[in-house]
């Protein structure tokens, strides 16, 4: 008589078992969801199950409210929203309504994960639902708080804007090494270009295998996430800290600018990838791995730029985990850090030099707020608006900082959400 396989033998459960310890590290301790994969696909040694667990967790947290309202809706009593049993449902449901699995599959995998808890209750509300033929609305209803807090800042229209936003894949964006060959680039990558420098790539591109990648022709990089290096123009020569520098998406473009750059960040390990990507493209920085409050150049600067460190509501799309982590305390705390560091920053600028500060967040407390704040307090800076092109109409506020929204570019997929302001110091 064959035996009944072990749980720890039925195909795909690993990859199963990491997705639920993935969505454990996030929404119970709010790890973020790519930090997190590393510890939570430990002994997962197939590259396509690592692959399936970050997918699976990715979907729940894209669509957890209404995952959660299709699991409420087929239970007589509320599951409590930190117990197991609905986290295992929540990761059955988003394979079969969202990743194609097959419902057997799901549900067989989905068990054992109870770990003798009410397998009985997880095997009835999946089958009643998955019976009842249900489906997930076309645009993920944002969770309660994200919802409330964006409409407040922005308006209902936002809101809304922002989760029709949020079931759309997002593009890949390259920033070109030559800005002059932007066309031919385009035509190369088989793509478009929204700005000078700028290339969107058909869906599904392979990016090792694309022409201009090993020769560091172009780097990855969202058109929005361009546009602070962008405000600083051609460097002539002149010498700029990019502060908060890795991955060096930045870092690549004020080099190719002209620029004689120090990148300055604090992680390490961040900052491997910012030298492998400057090799790759012959490009070249000085690269320093320190903490910005503690550290200082020798001498005054022409630029700065500080992508300081947020919230990162403005790239929801691509990590879904932001909008189940990110609450106002944690708002509050990275407004404090980054008021800090524009202080301190704003010393390191010649008179008549020129700062840019951004951040990719959806808050207005890290971008409008904290720029209004600094202006109060520095009354040596000012705004110094950008010349808006073509390429730029919809995102110069009045104010004469850049801010991107969901709705920008919508048709052409959207961009990041970013703030950016280019203020001068006063020459005299």
């Amino acid at each position: 008589m064959a035996k009944s396989p072990r749980p720890d033998d039925i195909p795909g459960l690993p990859a199963r078992r990491a997705a639920l310890k993935l969505l454990d590290a996030v929404l119970r301790r709010g790890d973020p969801l790519e930090i997190a994969l590393h510890a939570a696909t430990q002994g997962v040694k197939d590259r396509a199950d690592r692959a399936l667990a970050h997918a699976i967790a990715a979907e729940v947290l894209r669509h957890m409210p209404d995952l959660d309202a299709l699991i409420d809706g087929a239970t007589r009593q509320a599951l409590p929203d930190d117990a197991k049993a609905r986290m295992v449902l929540r990761i059955a449901l988003a394979q079969a309504l969202l990743l194609g699995t097959p419902g057997h599959a799901a549900i067989a995998t989905a068990l054992p994960l109870v770990d003798g808890g009410p397998r009985k209750l997880v095997h009835g509300v999946f089958g009643a639902v998955t019976r009842g033929e249900a489906r997930l609305p076309d645009a993920p209803t944002l969770p309660v708080g994200v919802a409330e807090r964006w409409a407040g800042q922005w308006g209902e229209d936002m809101a809304a804007t922002a989760a029709r936003a949020f079931a759309q894949r997002p593009p890949v964006d390259v920033s070109l090494r030559d800005a002059a060959q932007t066309d031919e680039w385009a035509a190369r990558l088989g793509g478009f270009s929204l700005a000078p420098g700028h290339v969107r790539l058909p869906e599904g591109a392979v990016i090792p295998d694309l022409p201009g990648f090993a020769e560091g022709a172009w780097w990855v990089q969202d058109l929005a996430a361009s546009c602070p290096a962008r405000l600083l123009g051609a460097g002539e020569g002149r010498h700029v800290l990019d502060l908060c520098a890795a991955p060096g998406g930045k870092t690549m473009q004020l080099a190719a600018a002209g620029w004689r750059v120090t990148a300055v960040d604090q992680s390490k390990k961040r900052l491997e990838r910012l030298s492998e990507n400057l090799a790759r493209t012959g490009l070249s920085a000085q690269v320093i791995a320190a903490d910005l409050r503690q550290w200082s150049p020798s001498a005054p600067v022409d630029a700065i730029l500080l992508d300081a460190p947020c919230t990162a509501t403005g790239i929801y799309r691509r990590h879904p985990d932001v909008l189940h982590r990110i609450g106002p305390r944690q708002i509050d705390e990275l407004a404090a850090l980054q008021a800090e560091l524009l202080a301190r920053a704003a010393d390191w600028l010649h008179p008549g030099g020129v700062m840019v500060y951004a951040t990719c967040s959806l808050e207005r407390a890290e971008g409008e707020a904290q720029i209004d704040r600094f202006l109060s307090a520095r009354p040596d800076f000012h705004i110094l608006p950008p010349e808006p092109g073509d390429w730029m109409a919809g995102i110069v506020a009045a104010r004469g900082w850049l801010r991107t929204l969901p709705h920008h570019w919508r048709d052409a997929g959207g961009v990041d959400g970013f703030f950016v302001a280019r203020m001068a110091r006063n020459a005299n």
